[in-house]
């Protein structure tokens, strides 16, 4: 006794039992059936692409790293203008914890000088 076990497109699985002529011929038809259209690899392409584009602090701010805007220290509220001249406008509230997760990450440093954190690469 032939078994053959297959999963559609939309996660489906199927358990098909019997003679091996049987199983084939069924496979043979399910499987012309479910192949992945068109349409449906275009909407992948389109989440991954927005994924990947998708403007968080954290990903803004590393942006701004590779650029050099920290070569010098810089303090929040500089930052904070320097994401609002690339047309991305966050209270320094958000963007303290953003800075603090890159200094942890090692992506930059942090300095205190005069009661007041300076940021650099």
């Amino acid at each position: 006794m032939a078994k053959a076990h297959l999963r559609t497109k939309t996660g489906t699985r199927i358990v098909i039992e019997g003679n091996p002529i049987e199983v084939a011929a069924l496979v043979k038809q399910i499987e012309g059936n479910t192949g992945p259209s068109k349409s449906s690899r275009a909407a992948v392409a389109r989440s991954r692409k927005k994924r990947q584009s998708k403007a968080t602090p954290i990903n803004l701010l590393s942006t701004l790293i590779d650029g050099g805007f920290f070569r010098k220290p810089k303090d929040l509220a500089a930052v904070k203008v320097g994401l609002a001249e690339m047309g991305h406008h966050y209270p320094v509230t958000t963007l303290s914890p953003a800075l603090l997760r890159l200094v942890r990450k090692r992506q930059l440093r942090r300095l205190r000088e005069k009661n007041r954190w300076l940021y650099t690469g």
